[in-house]
């Protein structure tokens, strides 16, 4: 169920101070998104999860990233190779739920603790360049999309675990590339079922989409505009600088000292 934003929600919202202090993290986010390609999320989700809460960064975040990514993505449905796309999606749809589940059900707090432990997890891994070699199979295929889905379902961070995987396939970069944009693509839909299924979708998370959305917009159009073609080994050290800041910042066990 979706519930729309009234006049009061909307002026509410506006009305807060943190709302800035949240839009300057959608802005880094989308940043370090544009200009290297990944971890906006990974940024944003642990910042934006201590200013209100994971699941308003949960739902922000989705409808941000699915708004500008779905142009992109349609276009390379010819190009994507569908009998590696359909079974990761399908074991992918199958574990939202239970990501899903435990964004709605966990405590906040935890969450918080949750997505920092996982980023700061993630990022020497993303940062050693290892990625998967092995060859493709189905079981290994089914416990990357359940990983991904639960992971996405919870704190929104799907594509890691994918892109490790994909990458280390041998594939052409371009089938790699359609690949993940039509797996993301596929991703946010379900999301989009699962949190309405949930009542995600309150009137406070809407209303803050628009202005928490449109500067990880701007931000992800300035950084591909801007570092496009620069050093990317340089753009990616500053980015998992970035992420593993933006992590260790939001753990609960600061809170007393930066909030």
């Amino acid at each position: 169920m979706i519930d729309l934003p009234d006049s009061a929600t909307l002026a509410a919202v506006f009305s807060e101070r943190r709302l800035l202090a949240a839009a300057a993290v959608a802005s880094l986010a989308g940043l370090v998104r544009g200009f290297s390609g990944f971890g906006g999320a990974m940024v944003y989700m642990p910042l934006v999860s201590v200013i209100y809460d994971p699941r308003i960064a949960a739902v922000t975040i989705l409808l941000a990233d699915l708004v500008s990514s779905t142009p992109f993505a349609i276009p390379e449905f010819r190009r994507c190779t569908w009998r590696e796309v359909v079974p990761l999606s399908i074991a992918m749809t199958v574990a939202v739920p239970f990501g899903t589940w435990a964004l709605v059900v966990l405590d906040p707090v935890v969450l918080r603790w949750c997505v920092a432990v996982l980023v700061l997890g993630l990022v020497p891994v993303l940062a050693s360049g290892w990625r998967y070699h092995g060859a493709p199979s189905l079981p290994a295929t089914a416990a990357v999309g359940l990983f991904s889905g639960v992971s996405a379902g919870a704190v929104q961070i799907a594509g890691p675990p994918v892109i490790l995987y994909w990458l280390g396939g041998g594939h052409d970069t371009a089938k790699v590339r359609a690949n993940l944009m039509v797996f993301f693509l596929i991703c946010g839909v379900v999301l989009v079922a699962a949190y309405a299924w949930q009542g995600l979708f309150t009137p406070q998370a809407l209303a803050l989409s628009l202005p928490l959305g449109l500067p990880y917009l701007l931000g992800v159009g300035l950084g591909s505009r801007c570092f496009h073609g620069a050093s990317d080994r340089l753009y990616r050290i500053v980015a998992y600088i970035i992420i593993a800041l933006a992590a260790v910042t939001s753990l609960p066990i600061l809170d007393p000292i930066l909030r």
